[in-house]
């Protein structure tokens, strides 16, 4: 018989949740548990015993971040009839650029780079999940006849670069107007290729 899912303690999720708050401060680079648990009223032997190692509280930590990022994505899914891709588009980047969220952001953008040069332990495959969690939530934005197309999953892969890239920039140089206003530039041509016309009102070439 499959085993059962441990459910947390009360304490665990007290102190995972005094942790969190302490990674979104101060990263989890040189996370020490020492340091941490004297930031967050425990001990190093407590946090051992409740999340096995370190690298366990990491893998902890990295579940939490992920729920806090799927949260806003998920309110998409919500609507009766999917939004399209460029709106949906547009209000991810909203949550994106809010300077609140910059911690738990950065937070992501270390762990997304440290998953790909250390594709073992505690950081394996969390780039690849939350790109496959974005693909899934914006797959659910597009009407049916595009979620399944081939020019669907281009659409969507691109959306996705622009919002990482424009957020990776966002995030190492705090312009916020200048990467709104490149974010905002795309969508206007991804509304082109929906109207077929460009942005100043022409027609769009035939795609190959």
């Amino acid at each position: 018989m499959p085993q059962e899912a441990t459910i947390p303690s009360a304490r665990q999720v007290e102190l995972l949740e005094a942790a969190y708050r302490y990674a979104l401060a101060h990263g989890l680079a040189d996370l020490s548990l020492r340091p941490l648990a004297t930031a967050i009223g425990s001990s190093p032997r407590v946090l051992m015993f409740l999340f096995g190692n370190k690298d366990g509280l990491v893998r902890a930590l990295l579940a939490r971040a992920r729920t806090d990022e799927l949260a806003v994505l998920e309110q998409l899914e919500q609507a009766d009839q999917p939004i399209g891709l460029t709106p949906a588009t547009e209000q991810i980047w909203s949550w994106l650029a809010a300077e609140a969220h910059r911690p738990l952001l950065r937070l992501w953008a270390e762990a997304y780079a440290r998953s790909l040069v250390e594709p073992d332990g505690a950081w394996a495959g969390f780039a690849r999940a939350t790109v496959n969690d974005w693909l899934e939530v914006l797959a659910t934005c597009q009407p049916e006849p595009e979620r399944g197309s081939e020019d669907g999953a281009t659409r969507r892969t691109l959306a996705l670069a622009v919002l990482r890239g424009a957020l990776l920039d966002l995030l190492a140089t705090d312009d916020e107007s200048r990467t709104t206003a490149a974010v905002h530039h795309q969508l206007a041509l991804l509304r082109g290729w929906d109207t077929g016309e460009t942005e100043d009102g022409g027609p769009v070439c035939d795609r190959p």
